[in-house]
C-alpha cells in the first residue's frame, strides 16, 4: 500500500467520524438542542436542508438568536415577519446582514384591527425589499390574555386588500382560518376560503396551521382545488402539549401517521413545512425539538416527497433559489 493510499484512508476514515458526530448531535438533541452557540452554520451535517416558510420575531427576542438557531437545527432559509412593536425594519436588515438566509415577509398581524392598515401594508410593499406576505389573520381565537379572538370574513374589504398585493407580488397568500376553533362560523369560513380559491385559480394559497382540518377535510380540498396548500405549522406533538388549542396532530410517535403519510406521498407538492414561532419562548428548544421531530417524520418519506415537503414547494412557491 503506498503512501496516497494511507492518507486517503485516514481522509475517507475522518469524513466517516464527522458525519457521525453530526447524526448524533441530531438524532439526540445533544447541545444542539439545549443552548444557543455562537457555533458557525454545519449545514451540511444535515442530509436535507430545511426551509421554516412562516416565523415571527417580536419583544424579548434577540434577532440574531434566529440565525444561531437555525444553523444549529440546519434550517438554511426562514421567510419572516415581525410583530408587535419590533418595526419591519429590523427583519430587511436582519436579511441584509445574512444573505440567503432570511426572506423578508410584510407584516399583517397587530394591523388588521387599526384603521390605518391599508397605508401599513402599502408602506411596506412600497420598500421594494420584501419577498413574501405573512399570514392573514381571518379566524384567530383568544389565546388566553397573549392574543384576542380575530374575525375577518374571506371577502372583508381588508383582507382582499392584502390579497391584491400578493396577488400583484406573485406571492403565496397564507391564509390563518382556525376551522376547529371556529365553532358555528366554520362553514361561513369554509365557503368563503373555497370562493377564493375559485375566483384565483392559478394563485397559490397556503393553510398555515394546517387550517386545523382533520385528514379528510383536507383530502377534499386537496382533490377540489388545484391551488390550495398546507402549511404544517403546530400539527404534531410538540405543539400539542405546550398548547390549550385544538390543532390537529399528524403524528403517530416520531413518524406522520399513516393516513397523514398517505395524503403526503398522493400529494407531494401540496406540503410545506413550517414551525411559525411566535413568542420569544419558542426560539429555543422548543424549536430545536421540533426540528429534530420533522427529519425523522421525513426520512419515512420517498426521498422527492422529502426534498418538495423540507424546501423544494417553499423554494417554487416562493421563488427562492435552491437550499444547499
Amino acid at each position: 500500500m503506498d503512501h496516497w493510499s494511507r492518507k486517503e484512508i485516514a481522509k475517507e476514515a475522518l469524513s466517516i467520524l464527522v458525519l457521525s458526530l453530526g447524526w448524533i448531535l441530531e438524532f439526540t438533541g445533544g447541545a444542539v438542542g439545549q443552548m444557543i452557540t455562537d457555533s458557525p452554520p454545519i449545514l451540511n451535517r444535515f442530509d436535507i436542508p430545511f426551509i421554516d416558510a412562516h416565523s415571527q420575531v417580536g419583544e424579548g427576542l434577540d434577532l440574531n438568536d434566529v440565525i444561531k438557531l437555525m444553523d444549529q437545527g440546519g434550517v438554511a432559509r426562514t421567510i419572516l415577519s415581525t410583530r408587535e412593536k419590533i418595526p419591519s425594519e429590523r427583519v430587511l436588515s436582519l436579511a441584509a446582514d445574512h444573505p440567503g438566509r432570511i426572506v423578508p415577509a410584510v407584516r399583517t398581524k397587530g394591523y388588521m384591527e387599526r384603521p390605518a392598515f391599508n397605508r401599513l401594508i402599502k408602506t411596506q410593499i412600497d420598500i421594494g425589499q420584501f419577498g413574501a406576505m405573512a399570514e392573514v389573520l381571518m379566524y384567530h381565537a383568544q389565546k388566553g390574555l397573549k392574543a384576542p379572538e380575530i374575525v375577518f370574513y374571506p371577502n372583508h374589504e381588508k383582507v382582499r386588500t392584502a390579497l391584491s398585493y400578493a396577488l400583484d407580488k406573485k406571492w403565496p397568500f397564507v391564509v390563518h382560518i382556525e376551522f376547529e376553533a371556529a365553532g358555528p362560523r366554520r362553514e361561513d369560513f369554509m365557503r368563503g376560503l373555497k370562493e377564493m380559491l375559485v375566483q384565483y385559480p392559478f394563485h397559490p394559497f397556503v393553510l398555515i396551521h394546517m387550517g386545523q382540518l382533520d385528514r379528510e377535510s383536507a383530502r377534499h380540498l386537496l382533490e377540489g382545488h388545484a391551488n390550495i396548500y398546507f402549511m404544517t405549522s403546530h400539527s404534531n406533538p410538540i405543539t400539542l402539549k405546550e398548547s390549550k388549542q385544538p390543532w390537529i396532530n399528524m403524528f403517530d410517535g416520531n413518524r406522520l401517521a399513516t393516513e397523514w403519510k398517505q395524503l403526503t406521498v398522493k400529494y407531494p407538492e401540496r406540503f410545506i413545512l413550517g414551525f411559525d414561532n411566535v413568542w420569544p419562548e419558542h426560539w429555543g428548544k422548543f424549536y430545536l425539538d421540533q426540528v429534530v421531530l420533522w427529519r425523522d417524520a421525513i426520512r419515512d418519506l420517498p426521498a422527492e416527497v422529502a426534498h418538495a415537503f423540507a424546501h423544494g414547494n417553499a423554494e417554487r412557491l416562493w421563488r427562492l433559489p435552491p437550499s444547499r
